[in-house]
């Protein structure tokens, strides 16, 4: 089959795709502007942060799947797919375990200001006085709204470190709070008001758009911590940081309501300037070399599966 690759993807699996007889054009330089006049005749897309919009999807006159590379879809227009009768699937599950462990990271990071302890220490500064105040992790409250893969990896790792923990997740079955020891709750309000930390794990849709905000986080506890490492559309960027400003909120992103490209190699800071109980990754959550193989071993499984059966593994639309 004719696969066109139209963001990063590791070698080895380039190379098993190769040997297993199907055509690769290997472009992780494409973006949404670039890629209808590249799609061509390839069957299958396969994307990971490239953005898939109608345009692209009415170029590919002869493209049959989509596959991100990944987890979520909101990137892709699913429903014109579906008009079009080209499939979308995605990697559920497969980079679950990196989101998780940077969520810990992140939690951890706020706590100890351990960001604020090596800009210190690099400016000849030592305050140990100041940097002994951390509260903490073990025997607090967490809140994860959005009790999926990703949430259920961050409990796990949670319930290792101690945290009581709490969760929001309405399609979530009862099964899985009591396996887990996790208390429910009826909504995402009465959560945010009884935890110190919380962490978002829900994808981009109509419904949960800009649900993080005013109201949200003067539900929240002062002095409590809020981490995102879901997508940047959940959070009402405005409200977050009078939130860390006028609340004392301390506040971890990896996603931003506004992203450059992934070209672009400068972001608008302003929002966060001077900012100090905030925190912020690269959008950096999947992409450890352990997600990235196992994303990949899932997308050519997906592959090798529509190949041979013309069948279609974890389609979403």
């Amino acid at each position: 089959m004719k696969i066109l690759i139209a963001d990063k993807f590791p070698a080895h699996w380039k190379e098993i795709l190769t040997k297993q007889g199907h055509t690769l054009t290997d472009h992780p330089e494409l973006d949404e502007n670039t890629l209808p006049a590249a799609i061509k005749d390839n069957e299958i897309l396969i994307v990971r942060s490239t953005k898939v919009p109608a345009a692209v999807l009415d170029a590919g006159t002869a493209l049959k799947l989509v596959i991100r590379a990944g987890a979520g879809y909101d990137t892709i227009d699913t429903a014109h797919a579906a008009q079009k009768g080209i499939a979308v699937c995605n990697c559920p599950g497969t980079n679950s375990i990196a989101v998780a462990e940077l969520a810990m990271g992140l939690m951890l990071s706020l706590d100890r200001r351990l960001f604020h302890n090596t800009r210190d220490l690099r400016a000849g500064i030592w305050n140990k006085a100041e940097y002994s105040k951390s509260k903490g992790i073990f025997g607090r409250t967490l809140g994860i709204i959005g009790l999926g893969h990703i949430g259920q990896e961050v409990a796990k790792r949670a319930a290792a470190f101690g945290m009581k923990i709490t969760a929001y997740d309405p399609f979530a079955s009862t099964d899985i709070f009591e396996k887990m020891h996790i208390t429910p709750q009826t909504d995402i309000y009465q959560l945010a008001a009884v935890c110190d930390i919380i962490t978002v794990h829900l994808p981009d849709t109509p419904q949960t758009h800009g649900l993080f905000n005013k109201k949200f986080f003067d539900a929240m506890k002062p002095g409590a911590t809020f981490i995102n490492t879901a997508r940047g559309g959940l959070v009402v960027t405005a409200d977050l940081v009078d939130a860390i400003k006028n609340k004392q909120i301390r506040a971890a992103l990896d996603v931003y309501e506004h992203e450059p490209k992934a070209a672009d190699k400068t972001f608008d800071y302003a929002p966060f300037a001077g900012v100090e109980n905030f925190y912020g990754t690269h959008h950096i959550g999947a992409s450890t070399e352990q997600a990235q193989d196992a994303v990949a071993e899932r997308a050519v499984e997906i592959i090798n599966e529509y190949a041979s059966t013309g069948k279609f593994l974890f389609k979403v639309n």
